[in-house]
């Protein structure tokens, strides 16, 4: 695959479907797809959207270049016409979908494709695999920040998942509040702020302890953050001030009992003059062991492997449906796997006290749903006559808009606890 090109990341049978529709006339046909989960992860609320800008540009470089096409015809997965085909492919639909940011529940059309049947249904796998992922990965940082009410969040998973799904989640979880991350390509990709100091191996490496915390500090400074767990964590902690001395900027731990070993760092450093010097956090931390930790001494906190693994939900379980063909609503009825026909929109009904009560989702060319003072409509154009619409928001809009979000759901939707999603979604 050519390094620019995204139309290899797909399934074959994308390309089948695309073959025998070409064969039969019926590629051609004005075709309306939505994606949609048709229900949270077990124990899950509410969903964050995350993951559309990545999609955006992905589909910018959705093209079947020379290297592409005769891969496809190398190993004949399909015929001559629909080589020529791929080879003028330019996507020239319309999408609309809910923003980054933004809140999603079961049924919301969080994107809407309309588009030839041919031309819509291979952006299926492209937009699942990004949306999924970073939609189930955003919705846990989102829950981890909400748990850590307020304290620094970095993000910290790059050891424990794909070069490159690594970068996407230090993009979601900066998207859901998360402070900082130590993925550098995400730094740059993204303009995230990255952190980081040293690994238990720097400890290591010297002849001492003090050894260690004496070159980190000689060069990154005494606002650096020592990690004191290498050892011995009260001489760690010593160690570290009397190297650093008072303006220390943190200590960092990693390992054991960490609401007990805050709070005797705390006393420690507290006694030993190093009142300003932060405590941060690490070591298989999730949303429910940040929550447990709130009542401790913790200023921040170090995330890794259940961020970049959706904490026990990988995928956001959304799917990619037709649901209309030549202006006619066509469904899907099979048990469990239902999906309702007709392109639809929705809106977010609030109270005049900005709490939302309830999302509406409706048939775009069905009557109109009541409208009432403080509704707001969720979806907004991305994409038109194939061109992606400019100044689209950014990641610090969507960051802003969950924010906000987050503060108008009922409280107890906040909660770690499981239960039915916090807003209910009724079908206009």
């Amino acid at each position: 695959m050519t390094a620019s090109s995204t139309a290899f990341l797909t399934d074959h049978y994308e390309l089948t479907m695309l073959a025998s529709a070409l064969r039969d006339g019926t590629a051609d046909r004005p075709c309306v797809f939505e994606l949609f989960a048709r229900r949270l992860p077990t124990g899950r609320r509410y969903g964050v959207v995350a993951g559309t800008g990545r999609f955006l540009d992905a589909l910018a470089n959705f093209r079947f270049g020379d290297e592409e096409l005769s891969k496809l015809e190398a190993s004949a997965v399909v015929d001559r016409a629909t080589l020529d085909w791929l080879a003028n492919y330019r996507f020239s639909g319309d999408i609309v979908g809910y923003p980054e940011g933004e809140l999603y529940f079961p049924g919301s059309p969080v994107m809407t494709v309309t588009a030839s049947f041919g031309e819509g249904v291979l952006l299926e796998t492209l937009a699942l695999s990004i949306l999924n992922h970073d939609s189930a990965v955003a919705s846990a940082a989102a829950r981890m920040s909400s748990a850590a009410n307020g304290r620094r969040l970095i993000e910290m998973g790059s050891r424990r998942t794909h070069e490159e799904a690594a970068v996407a989640s230090a993009r979601c979880a900066y998207l859901a509040g998360f402070t900082s991350t130590s993925n550098l390509e995400a730094g740059r990709r993204y303009g995230i702020p990255t952190a980081g100091t040293c690994a238990h191996a720097f400890t290591l490496l010297h002849d001492s302890e003090e050894d260690a915390f004496r070159a980190q500090v000689d060069a990154l400074g005494v606002q650096t953050t020592l990690l004191v767990d290498t050892y011995d964590i009260s001489r760690g902690i010593e160690r570290a001030v009397r190297v650093a001395g008072p303006k220390l900027g943190a200590v960092r731990i990693d390992s054991g009992d960490l609401g007990v070993l805050a709070r005797q760092a705390r006393e420690q450093l507290d006694a030993l003059g190093a009142r300003e010097t932060k405590i941060v956090v690490s070591g298989d931390l999730d949303e429910y062991s940040i929550a447990a930790l709130r009542a401790e001494p913790v200023d921040a906190y170090g995330v890794g492997t259940s961020l970049v693994t959706g904490s026990g939900a990988p995928t956001a379980g959304m799917v990619y449906k037709l649901v209309e063909v030549d202006g006619r609503p066509v469904a899907k009825r099979s048990s469990h796997k239902e999906s309702r026909g007709g392109r639809k929109a929705a809106l977010r009904r609030y109270k005049a006290t900005g709490t939302a009560v309830e999302e509406v989702v409706y048939h775009v060319d069905g009557p109109a749903p009541e409208h009432h003072d403080h509704d707001r409509e969720l979806q907004i154009p991305l994409v038109r006559a194939g061109q992606v619409v400019p100044e689209l928001p950014t990641l610090d809009d969507g960051r802003q808009r969950l924010r906000q979000a987050l503060v108008s759901v009922p409280w107890e939707g906040l909660a770690l606890s499981g239960g039915e999603p916090v807003i209910p979604t009724v079908f206009a």
